[in-house]
């Protein structure tokens, strides 16, 4: 039986001008090789910047793609040096605002204030938002007996404003026929810190279910009772924890602490199962709204297409879309366009993430290409 070992090798290609410097471009490619020798395996569509190094900061929750990114990416073009610290959304943009970072990740697109100001970390230019990375956001419970449940946006909204306390309660169990619903108390948990997750279910629910969820869009909690814990990791501890809790997390959180999460009824044939393809479907219901090379997505959290999970966080790739550093372009635009590539959103699903749809992908790589 023949060993083989993975080796990925850059070979170096053609220069080009770019912003008064050279881009020396690498086709970078898997060869497996084996004690009789190299034999083909698979061929890596990266293409790579000589060298660079690329400060970025932000989102959390996008960490684990982004590690993954730059080892693939890294191993291929060991020339580029990239750095990401995941300190939270609102950090990430501080940072790139303040041109610390040449790439801030965030779970909501920039605000106008914010955009203005970036004309001063982007001479000559602007921001401008780059979606890259789904993440389903799971509704996940722990209630004895009962591994499959379903629930709606408003019967949601009524549970996590303390409107609705008991899980066998009418409106629980219409949606459930069938299922022996314990007379549990609902113990619902929210975040205590402010979270680009908890925008994202305020705005499903106050789109899906505006009667019931009359609060902000915003990244703080306000609706009232419950329970609150930091971070999606203390949210899902606490769900663990307690029988009867209910909370929202990241998906790899409950799928780490073996929670199941609610399918929702969304008016579709079926409910909604939480997946990375539920939530990719999801994605590909949201429009482009953002103006110029800005790529900013506006969501239909009242769709009812099959399949299509619709409480989604994606996260944004921060950039200049000129006034880029001569030395910084070539790196950054080489790692973008393999971020939004088949290659780079291929193995997404398998961490728990959902994939941009192909046609917001190539958009994405599109405007990466003419990055100045």
């Amino acid at each position: 039986m023949q060993r083989r070992r993975a080796h990925r090798g850059c070979l170096l290609g053609t220069g080009v001008a770019v912003a008064g410097g050279a881009l020396l471009l690498s086709a970078c490619g898997t060869t497996a090789v084996s004690d009789n020798g190299p034999s083909p395996a698979h061929t890596s569509s990266i293409v790579c910047a000589e060298r660079g190094r690329l400060a970025a900061s932000g989102s959390s929750a996008q960490q684990n793609a982004m590690k993954h990114w730059m080892r693939e990416y890294t191993e291929a073009c060991p020339g580029v040096e990239i750095r990401y610290v995941p300190i939270g959304s609102g950090g990430g943009v501080a940072q790139f605002l303040r041109g610390v970072t040449v790439i801030g990740g965030t779970d909501s697109p920039l605000k106008p204030d914010e955009v203005e100001r970036s004309r001063e970390a982007c001479r000559g230019g602007r921001a401008i938002d780059l979606p890259m990375v789904g993440g389903p956001i799971a509704i996940g419970y722990n209630l004895t007996g009962v591994k499959d449940l379903v629930l709606d946006a408003a019967t949601l909204a009524k549970i996590f404003d303390s409107d609705i306390t008991m899980w066998n309660a009418p409106e629980i169990q219409w949606l459930n026929p069938g299922i022996q619903l314990p007379a549990t108390p609902i113990s619902a948990v929210h975040r205590s810190d402010e979270s680009g997750t908890t925008q994202n279910l305020n705005a499903y629910l106050a789109g899906a279910a505006p009667e019931e969820w009359p609060y902000p869009k915003g990244k703080t909690w306000q609706a009232k009772g419950g329970r609150s814990a930091a971070g999606s990791g203390g949210v899902a501890s606490q769900v663990q924890g307690i029988d009867g809790a209910i909370g929202y997390f990241e998906l790899s959180f409950a799928k780490a602490k073996g929670l199941p999460a609610v399918r929702l009824d969304t008016g579709a044939a079926e409910p909604v199962a939480v997946s990375a393809e539920t939530a990719s479907a999801g994605i590909a219901t949201a429009h482009v709204s953002g103006a110029g090379k800005d790529m900013t997505l506006t969501f239909d959290h009242r769709t009812r297409a099959s399949g299509a999970y619709p409480i989604v966080l994606v996260t944004y790739e921060i950039v200049c879309d000129s006034g880029n550093q001569a030395d910084v372009l070539p790196a950054l635009k080489s790692f973008l366009t393999y971020t939004a590539s088949e290659e780079g959103q291929g193995e997404l699903s398998r961490i728990h993430y959902a994939p941009l749809p192909d046609d917001v992908a190539a958009r994405v790589r599109q405007v990466v290409s003419g990055l100045s």
